[in-house]
């Protein structure tokens, strides 16, 4: 199956597109999302708010999960079922999150085909513009088999 992932995401995710999120790369298990430096998604230190940021790395997670799983969405649906999210520096301007599969394919299709629901991590870096990393986050997937 071949899809713009990015444009499935802002397509099917209104709240993204609420935010500006956009998407650099998408490729099998990879992908990097942008949000721009805007007023209206600030904190109350000048920053892009906490839920922002959360918002724009689980969106990087989930193209990197569809990079990589899109092709079994007529077996199975994807669903977030957990994330950590640690914050490391106030991030100021535009902010990048890169995330990428931190799993086998291979292993959770084998989990799928044996008719279980696997559970795996994308893991996101969240910095600015110029590379200064301020979160990082995990995104727990799973992969629901339809019934």
């Amino acid at each position: 199956m071949t899809f713009d992932v990015g444009a499935f995401m802002l397509e099917s995710v209104p709240f993204a597109r609420t935010l500006g999120i956009s998407f650099d790369t998408v490729e099998p298990g990879r992908a990097t999302a942008r949000m721009p430096d805007r007023a209206d998604l600030h904190n109350h230190v000048g920053g892009p708010h906490a839920g922002a940021l959360f918002t724009l790395a689980e969106s990087a997670s989930g193209a990197a999960m569809l990079s990589a799983f899109g092709d079994q969405l007529s077996r199975a649906t994807p669903l977030a079922a957990g994330a950590t999210i640690r914050y490391v520096k106030l991030a100021m301007g535009e902010v990048v999150a890169e995330a990428r599969l931190d799993a086998s394919r291979e292993e959770v299709l084998a989990e799928l085909d044996a008719g279980r629901r696997p559970e795996f991590e994308v893991v996101i870096g969240i910095g600015t513009a110029d590379g200064t990393p301020v979160a990082e986050m995990t995104v727990t997937w799973t992969l629901r088999p339809n019934r």
